[in-house]
């Protein structure tokens, strides 16, 4: 069974203390999703232009979830295709939702709504996909295990499945992904080449470009804005791994770390004004982070004190600047959105 590759967080995965909050100028608002039912939990992944959210919400301690789609106010379940659990990973303007779900076989598959419906897209030959961003072209993207048993980045297009190819994988237990696609039908992704390696790539008619690193071995991309620039994660020289900007396959731009931070950065979204934003190790635990006009800030620092809020990890960001992502109230995980003030 193909595995994903960015899972969503299930309820007691992890908690982090809520610690104090060092005391800073608010900058964001922050609303709380909200669960489905009680004893729940929720966590967002992507916001479109209009502020409508999608993500999981399910029952603590528990693995059962449903996608969510939430709009002014309400967060409303779409279900599952028919299995115990379901994400929404992408949301277009239209307010389709790529995303995946196990099936009544317990099967991972790749779906794009249709209104409220989670309809099934196919696979490349072997049985299970998931999906993880969509444009609003309703173009969708993500892997999809092949006839002869490889995870492979494909791209949803016209009602077909397209086949993007890797960076020269071979092994059945290489994970090649594609993770987002801009309204161009650019996509960016992660592929492993001949020997093992893995790194971020850019494909555009019908190329794969491999990215660069940071001055170390491996990358990941992640996201991709309408003006090609892309983020993700990617490792120096000295082994820290950290989020990046560039623009399609040229050189990347490290975005450093927060203060207090350690090594490891990733940079999940980016809007067409080049705000990243994403998640970094933190003291041992875990913080959200945005980054503009070449500065880092961790988002617990931006929202007012006092607030019960850790924020753990910041997936989506949209072109008003409104910030997506999951942290613990309270000490009980919920989805977030941040409005800037």
């Amino acid at each position: 069974m193909l595995a994903p590759f960015r899972s969503f967080l299930l309820a007691g995965s992890f908690f982090v203390a809520a610690g104090a909050l060092c005391a800073a100028q608010t900058s964001y608002t922050i609303t709380d999703l909200g669960v489905i039912g009680s004893n729940g939990y929720s966590v967002a992944r992507s916001i479109n232009f209009t502020g409508a959210v999608t993500g999981a919400a399910g029952t603590n301690n528990s693995d059962l979830s449903q996608v969510f789609v939430y709009n002014n106010g309400t967060m409303t379940g779409l279900g599952t295709l028919g299995g115990t659990s379901g994400i929404g990973n992408g949301i277009n303007s239209s307010g389709e939702i790529a995303g995946y779900s196990e099936n009544s076989k317990n099967t991972y598959r790749a779906f794009v709504t249709n209104g409220n419906t989670l309809t099934d897209i196919g696979d490349l030959g072997g049985g299970s996909a998931v999906a993880y961003g969509i444009n609003d072209v309703g173009q969708a993207v993500g892997s999809a295990v092949t006839s002869n048993g490889e995870n492979h980045p494909f791209l949803f297009s016209g009602g077909k499945m397209v086949d993007l190819g890797t960076l020269g994988s071979k092994n059945n237990n290489w994970w090649n992904v594609a993770q987002s696609v801009n309204n161009a039908g650019t996509v960016v992704g992660t592929s492993y080449d001949a020997s093992g390696n893995f790194f971020g790539f850019v494909w555009r008619n019908g190329k794969m470009i491999k990215m660069g690193t940071l001055g170390g071995s491996w990358s990941q991309a992640y996201a991709i804005n309408n003006k090609n620039q892309v983020t993700g994660v990617a490792y120096t020289k000295n082994g820290s791994a950290h989020g990046f900007i560039s623009t399609g396959a040229g050189a990347m731009k490290d975005l450093g770390t927060i203060a207090g931070a350690t090594s490891t950065v990733w940079g999940f979204a980016i809007n067409d004004s080049g705000v990243v934003v994403g998640q970094s190790t933190f003291g041992g635990t875990y913080h959200a982070f945005v980054y503009s006009s070449g500065k880092m800030k961790d988002l617990n620092k931006l929202i007012s004190g006092g607030s019960g809020w850790v924020l753990i990890e910041a997936n989506g960001i949209n072109a008003s600047g409104q910030i997506v992502g999951m942290g613990t109230r309270n000490g009980v995980e919920h989805g977030y959105l941040l409005t800037p003030q």
